[in-house]
């Protein structure tokens, strides 16, 4: 046994067993050489090797073939070649090294501390952190088995059943089973979703995350926001604050400030300051706001959808629309308006009690009016061309009115102007069954009436009030959206609030 009784005698490393002792010296140090079955201890440390060197002055030890070390009940580590200094409590190990938490975690690395004061251990050549729900790996690590917190450098990858994760640095408690971004991470879920995070944590243990600013992608979509929080068990994510998703079917990015995923569902709700931008073939944008914008994704194609419910605003250069409520089906390209809806193309105002409008080769190719469809055009004297009918139909060029065709119980008004006098010569009314109105420079052009038109001509002077409108007429030109009504701006620093309860 090494010198020394009561303190002192803590601080001594003690050789407790060893079939063979032999002494010698190293650079003028003197040596005990242990071996076979070598055990020695220190407090409540105990060393196992196959052979060892004491050195007593310096009170240190090298241990040799099969080293196994215990740390009371609790911590147990395995190597081949050890250096310890007892008056530091430092111990390093080499070669196959497996240092063991009971209950809690192992660490696999050819080269580790181990710090007993500080109870850290540390690698940096690179390692391996397992428990029963994640490995992770890493150049550099550092864990401590106060707090149970290990510190992952350069090169970090973590494996879950559920996903993977990559980052420069990252932090994992091995009790509580939850990790914290450091640095930016990029999660890959077995659903092949990636989402890159900045900072935040997320709970291994019960699925459920808190993160900040970055973005998301899966099959359909690309998102980004300043907070999320994500339940892993009912596959429900929250995003807060300037929410932007992206669709890689269409051309086409939704904003907001907050939106709910439901995966099981397969549905996302985008609310607060919800708006849509769609890029058409003339390079215009089409915008859409809506109090809540739905989006509906089907294994069947042909049921997704997008939907959007109450105060729907439209805004484009050459039309704008309001309307209750709205479904834009992705599968026949086609946009559904209910309740009063209102368009407005170039001074034109159409409604009816729905209206269908095709959205072909990235642009606007025909709107339906569908039931009590009525058309308005002020001319240059403010007065207002009216078309009303069951059914009609815009046909559109370059985004433009190019025809329209009124089918069923058709009533028209039409103001002549002489146009070099700027003065009304009188008005042409007519009563037909299905007429076909030909646009030029959206303004009308011509109609054409079929089955037994009845028309007359009312010259200025016989004009009542009564003649100057059709049945149903309602100019709505105040309640035409602008740019600004549809665009909703971005909050400047905001965060996501109550972002941790979103998901309870």
């Amino acid at each position: 046994m090494l010198a020394g009784t009561g303190a002192e005698a803590q601080k001594r490393v003690k050789i407790e067993r060893a079939d063979n002792l032999k002494s010698g010296r190293r650079n003028g140090e003197r040596y005990e050489r242990l071996i076979g079955n070598v055990v020695v201890t220190q407090n409540e440390t105990t060393i196992y090797c196959d052979s060892a060197l004491i050195f007593k002055k310096q009170n240190q030890m090298e241990a040799y073939g099969r080293v196994h070390i215990t740390e009371g009940d609790s911590v147990d580590i395995t190597g081949s070649l050890l250096q310890y200094d007892g008056n530091t409590k430092l111990a390093k190990l080499k070669r196959n090294v497996v240092f063991r938490k009971k209950a809690t975690a192992t660490l696999y690395t050819d080269n580790l501390d181990f710090s007993r004061p500080r109870n850290l251990a540390y690698y940096y050549n690179g390692g391996k952190l397992v428990d029963s729900t994640n490995t992770l790996t890493s150049t550099k690590g550092y864990y401590n088995l106060n707090n149970n917190m290990a510190s992952f450098k350069r090169n970090v990858h973590v494996k879950n059943p559920d996903y993977t994760m990559t980052a420069d640095s990252l932090q994992y408690n091995s009790r509580t089973k939850v990790i914290y971004f450091v640095t930016e991470t990029t999660v890959v879920n077995k659903d092949s979703s990636t989402f890159v995070y900045q900072d935040g944590v997320y709970n291994t243990a019960t699925k459920k995350s808190d993160v900040s600013t970055g973005t998301g992608e899966s099959e359909d979509y690309t998102i980004s926001g300043l907070n999320y929080a994500y339940d892993g068990v009912r596959e429900i994510g929250k995003v807060r604050g300037n929410v932007v998703m992206t669709s890689k079917k269409e051309n086409l990015i939704i904003y907001g400030q907050a939106s709910d995923y439901y995966k099981l569902k397969g549905l996302t709700k985008v609310y607060n300051k919800a708006y849509i931008a769609k890029v058409t073939e003339d390079n215009d944008t089409l915008y859409m706001s809506a109090d809540t914008l739905v989006s509906i994704d089907s294994e069947d194609p042909t049921k997704d959808r997008l939907l959007a419910y109450k105060n729907v605003r439209i805004f484009k250069k050459d039309m704008q629309g309001k309307a209750d409520s709205l479904e834009y089906r992705l599968a026949d390209s086609t946009l559904f308006f209910y309740r009063q809806p209102v368009l407005w193309s170039e001074g034109n105002q159409m409604s009816a009690d729905s209206i269908r409008m095709l959205v072909k080769n990235n642009t606007l190719d025909k709107v339906f009016l569908v039931s009590n469809a009525f058309v308005i055009a002020e001319d240059t004297l403010r007065n207002y061309n009216q078309i009303k009918g069951r059914r009609m139909t815009a046909e559109l060029a370059n985004g433009k009115l190019n025809r329209m065709i009124v089918t069923g119980n058709g009533e028209s008004i039409y103001y002549l102007i002489d146009e070099k006098l700027m003065t009304l010569t009188g008005l042409n009314y007519m009563i037909c069954s299905n007429i076909t109105i030909r646009f030029r420079d959206g303004k009308v052009n011509n109609l054409t009436s079929y089955v037994k038109p009845d028309a007359r001509f009312i010259p200025p002077h016989e004009l009542k009030p009564e003649d100057r409108t059709l049945k149903g007429f309602n100019w709505k030109a105040k309640e035409k959206p602008k740019r600004e009504d549809v665009v909703k701006p971005q909050v400047p620093g905001t965060q996501g609030q109550q972002i941790k309860k979103a998901v309870q």
